[in-house]
């Protein structure tokens, strides 16, 4: 009989959180993102985590949705001082100016790749040479905040205008997104993960 929920073995650091973490980490995180769609609504979360929790954004991400349009960039792109004004006042995100400017800003420069290059996230998994990497940690102390290949993405959109996207952001979204393989090989969703990418 298949283990139940509490007997799998998973990373150590969702088993801090709340059901919803804990959700998070079997269901999404670590999945590859193959579209642009998601990718860019991981973009918006890590950008707005920076310097606080991941469960922080987690148990915000609907007040997310509902505040910035179900991550239409397009949408999002048109958003003035009115709709800056409202996203100020809104519990339901978190009301940092500098990371809500950041997301409008983001969107546009999304928008500006997408007419000028196509696909985003066909960019972003560039950079890892267009599949996950597959890392084999076995302890939390040995995940890495950064690499080369953030490194190397965070320059690059660092360059076309978005914002919030330095190299431990966006090794998060790396993350998150499916481009490293981060769980513990301990973790039952390593494996899962990783048939993932090779099924594609």
């Amino acid at each position: 009989m298949p283990a139940s929920p509490s007997e799998l073995k998973r990373c150590t650091w969702p088993l801090k959180g709340n059901a919803l973490y804990l959700t998070y980490h079997d269901t999404e995180w670590g999945v590859p993102a193959w579209d642009d769609r998601t990718q860019f609504e991981f973009l918006i979360l890590e950008g707005a985590q920076a310097g606080l929790s991941w469960s922080t954004i987690l148990n915000k991400r609907e007040g997310y949705r509902a505040a910035f349009a179900e991550f239409d960039p397009e949408r999002i792109a048109r958003f003035g001082k009115r709709e800056l004004t409202r996203l100020m006042k809104d519990p339901g995100i978190v009301r940092n100016r500098l990371k809500i400017e950041a997301a409008i800003s983001n969107a546009r420069a999304y928008l500006e790749f997408q007419e000028k290059q196509g696909g985003f996230a066909e960019h972003l998994w560039s950079f890892v040479g267009g599949k996950p990497i597959q890392n084999g940690f076995r302890e939390t102390k040995q995940v890495p905040a950064t690499s080369p290949e953030s490194d190397a993405l965070s320059k690059d959109l660092k360059k076309r205008g978005f914002k919030f996207v330095g190299s431990t952001i966006i090794y998060a979204h790396m993350q998150a997104t499916g481009m490293v393989n981060d769980h513990l090989v301990s973790c039952f969703r390593y494996r899962e993960c990783r048939e993932m990418a090779r099924r594609r």
